[in-house]
């Protein structure tokens, strides 16, 4: 039995730790898909749309499985749920590895990534930030961070792999090796100390909040925009005449800008607020796909791949630090996991959409258009949430999560 521990501690930063190499693994594996898509969609006959209904389903999965898997790690702690992840991951991919049919690859590879996702990322979020009061932007952007390294290092990795093995024998490497890490984390991941204070808003109240439902519709119309170049910029590069491990690696080049992002922009968060912030991210990442649109080099694409990058890293970073903020920390996990079901939703229209505008008209114009649009009317959005006074609730306090 562990004597109690206190905010800001060190203790804190083993779970940090756990946290980042559990986003690294599951985002770096959900990110590749990318490379997958063309091989994928050779071998089972479908059109990029058709098949970029993997990567809708796994996002739709993951983020919005987060409303659960939120609730669950203030219920009953990180562990338990990070295992049942690792679990989820490594059978998904293995199953995926020997589907027949296109819809049965669909099924095992969104639930499983999509579990496993979901059970790393918003619970390990609201665990980190659990931990920290002081350094809390900074230690929640140092947890994230892994999801750029890992998606920096596994989408030219599973590029390679594919290059080598197949897409199939890629899937179960993958899997089973993420598997094993998303166990490890679990071993060493510790929940929060009970934080004291006026408690956090129920669910309840934070839907009938105006600011909290604001925050929801800005997150679900950049999420429409902002998970198409990890689906579709690859394919666009081949297009233009790029290698396909260099295409790859231009969604690794987004994972390394969002990491200098969320590093970087927590420090400005510090000195302008972190709502001000937050909505600056907003509008980075809406003004980047104009650069996809302005030309068809590879040196721009990778300025594209950077810009919105470092706009995706901040916005990923600074976002649990603003709800906690106005809303509290005592609910914060089913806080987290609610607001990202709206980036569930968006990721999984986006995607798809983009995939059957680019089938229908032969031209990725369209979509990079569309997505300008709705990164700028995300911008418009996040602008009206207030910049008042922290929302408390009026509901008890929480018991602790189970260790």
């Amino acid at each position: 039995m562990h004597p109690p521990a206190a905010v800001d501690s060190s203790r804190g930063w083993v779970v940090v730790a756990a946290a980042f190499a559990g986003m690294f693994v599951s985002f770096g594996i959900a990110y590749s898909f990318g490379a997958f898509l063309e091989p994928m969609a050779d071998e089972f006959g479908s059109g990029r749309g058709t098949t970029s209904a993997f990567f809708a389903l796994t996002s739709l999965t993951y983020f919005g499985l987060g409303a659960l898997s939120g609730v669950a790690v203030d219920r009953y702690g990180p562990r338990r749920v990070l295992l049942f992840g690792a679990v989820a991951l490594g059978a998904g991919l293995t199953a995926t590895s020997l589907a027949g049919e296109l819809w049965i690859g669909l099924v095992t590879y969104g639930l499983g990534v999509g579990i496993g996702v979901a059970c790393a990322y918003v619970p390990m979020v609201a665990v980190v930030s659990g931990w920290f009061e002081r350094r809390r932007t900074l230690a929640v952007g140092v947890s994230v961070t892994g999801i750029g390294l890992g998606t920096l290092a596994v989408a030219p990795l599973a590029a390679s792999l594919i290059g080598e093995l197949g897409w199939r024998t890629t899937h179960l490497v993958l899997g089973l090796g993420g598997a094993v890490v998303l166990a490890a984390c679990a071993l060493v991941v510790q929940p929060p100390p009970v934080p004291s204070g006026p408690a956090a808003l129920t669910l309840r109240e934070a839907v009938r909040n105006r600011d909290y439902r604001r925050l929801y519709l800005a997150s679900g119309l950049m999420a429409v925009a902002l998970f198409v170049p990890f689906v579709h910029l690859p394919g666009y590069a081949v297009q233009q005449g790029a290698d396909p491990v260099a295409a790859a690696a231009l969604v690794g080049v987004i994972g390394l800008a969002s990491t200098a992002g969320r590093l970087l922009l927590g420090v400005v968060a510090a000195r302008t607020g972190t709502l001000r912030a937050f909505q600056g991210c907003f509008l980075t990442m809406g003004l980047s796909f104009a650069l996809w649109g302005l030309g068809s080099g590879y040196g721009v694409l990778v300025v594209f791949a950077v810009v919105l990058g470092v706009g995706y890293g901040g916005f990923v970073a600074i976002g649990p630090a603003v709800v906690a903020e106005r809303f509290g920390t005592t609910r914060l996990g089913g806080l987290l996991g609610v607001l990202y079901t709206s980036a569930g939703l968006g990721s999984a229209v986006g995607a798809p959409l983009a995939g059957a505008a680019v089938d229908a008209s032969g031209s990725y114009l369209p979509a990079i258009a569309g997505c300008l649009a709705l990164g700028l009317a995300a911008y418009v959005a996040v602008l009206s949430v207030g910049r008042g006074s922290p929302v408390r609730g009026t509901g008890a306090e929480v018991r602790p999560a189970a260790r």
